[in-house]
């Protein structure tokens, strides 16, 4: 990822899913690509989850992911190992794994939970990426 990128991603403010305020990505200004995120973007859209190798929550999460991405056709979903991308957690400010971005198709994010997700609760924040 360039160093421009990187600091733009910083400086942004991001707009939780709890509605709290805080420093790091605004959604409707931040893009993720391929080579950032060592994978292709999905068709439609992208589930991008941050895990950790011993982080109970990430395997229930991959498996939650990884099912409504082969349910909703266009929708990929790529997990990204915290510990080995600090340039991206740091960037994004990713506190707590798991943390799920959806992107758009053009890799936009639209929305950011950290947590173990609900199926539905991902399927519904697809809506917004669709």
């Amino acid at each position: 990822m360039a160093a421009g990128n990187l600091r733009a991603l910083r400086s942004a403010v991001v707009s939780r899913t709890d509605g709290t305020e805080g420093r790091g990505v605004r959604e409707e200004d931040s893009r993720l690509d391929p080579a950032e995120l060592g994978a292709e973007l999905g068709e439609r859209a992208t589930l991008v989850q941050f895990s950790t190798a011993f982080c109970a929550p990430c395997r229930a999460t991959r498996r939650v992911l990884g099912e409504v991405a082969a349910l909703v056709p266009g929708v990929a979903h790529v997990e990204i190992d915290a510990e080995a991308r600090l340039d991206l957690v740091r960037a994004l400010e990713v506190v707590k794994t798991p943390t799920v971005l959806v992107l758009d198709a053009g890799g936009r994010v639209v929305r950011r939970a950290a947590g173990q997700p609900r199926k539905a609760d991902v399927i519904a924040a697809l809506g917004q990426a669709l």
